[in-house]
């Protein structure tokens, strides 16, 4: 299967949002081609005739927040290639309810069906991460205090992942581990200190921003005293938190993590700390429901 060229609104949309057009095209190329060999979708090619066109809408079953309609939209362009036409009537990062249209695409029968799984498969799992960030965004109000991801992310899927946080409202940590250097307790048990692994860093790698993560307060001024351009607070309780933003005083950017739930939210939210990493956001977001309807009256 040999991928079309994305056309020019899609490839502007996906590039706005910061996704590489190679890796969408990599990354809907493996969907449709898990999901139909060589050999086509047989269901479809017995009872459709090849030169039936349609349209098909991609609807919202639940309310949620939208990500993905370029990702989604892609799967039908690389797959049809000019034979098809999309509207878009909603944009990523958009609230919709349920039973609002999505995306419809009008071409080839065929086409339309055999794309319509690889595309919901996508669409439904973005737009689960950005429901879930938004779910944090809003629970955290106007306290300062920001949702991050992390890297528990799906293997070939971080970059949309990542994206798809970003329309929910959340911010992204590092998107690889060349990003930034995060110095965890394994690095100080091999670099023999907090002091020893974070001069190493920044003698290798000195425009690199360190971020330390700390289990204590008394961990917490280890890094503050090396000079951590952000600390990660791991498993602080709610007033730990609080105590290591007077602590801190302004000298590094803090970051909580550890078993938060969205329940606890608004209680981080009041400690003053600049981050909340949730992990949950990528890895445990429930699927939106999205389903497909297909029409035969041409408009």
């Amino acid at each position: 299967m040999q991928p079309h060229k994305i056309k020019k609104e899609l490839a502007d949309q996906l590039m706005a949002g910061g996704l590489n057009l190679l890796d969408v095209s990599e990354v809907v190329l493996r969907a449709l081609q898990e999901d139909c060999d060589d050999n086509g979708d047989v269901t479809s090619i017995a009872t459709i005739p090849i030169d039936q066109v349609s349209i098909l809408d991609l609807v919202a079953r639940e309310a949620g927040t939208i990500a993905g309609i370029p990702v989604a939209a892609s799967v039908f362009v690389i797959l049809g290639g000019a034979s098809v036409s999309i509207k878009t009537p909603v944009s990523d990062g958009d609230n919709v309810l349920a039973g609002q249209v999505l995306i419809s695409i009008t071409g080839p029968t065929r086409v339309l069906l055999q794309g319509e799984r690889p595309a919901l498969n996508l669409l439904s799992h973005l737009s689960a991460i950005a429901t879930a960030t938004q779910a944090w965004a809003t629970a955290l109000g106007a306290s300062g205090t920001k949702v991050r991801d992390t890297r528990k992310t799906t293997p070939g899927l971080r970059t949309l992942e990542k994206y798809a946080v970003r329309c929910g409202g959340g911010l992204n940590h590092r998107m690889n581990l060349s990003d930034a250097a995060l110095i965890k307790d394994n690095h100080v048990v091999a670099a023999g200190g907090v002091a020893q692994a974070y001069e190493l860093i920044k003698k290798c790698f000195p425009d690199l921003p360190v971020e330390v993560e700390v289990d204590s307060l008394d961990q917490l001024e280890e890094a503050l005293a090396v000079g951590a351009d952000l600390v990660l607070l791991d498993n602080f309780s709610i007033d730990e938190l609080r105590e290591a933003v007077k602590v801190t005083a302004g000298r590094a950017k803090l970051e909580a993590s550890g078993g938060f739930t969205i329940d606890s939210a608004a209680d981080v939210a009041t400690t003053g700390v600049d981050y909340v990493a949730v992990g949950a956001i990528t890895h445990s977001a429930p699927v939106l429901d999205i389903g497909a309807d297909l029409r035969m009256e041409l408009n």
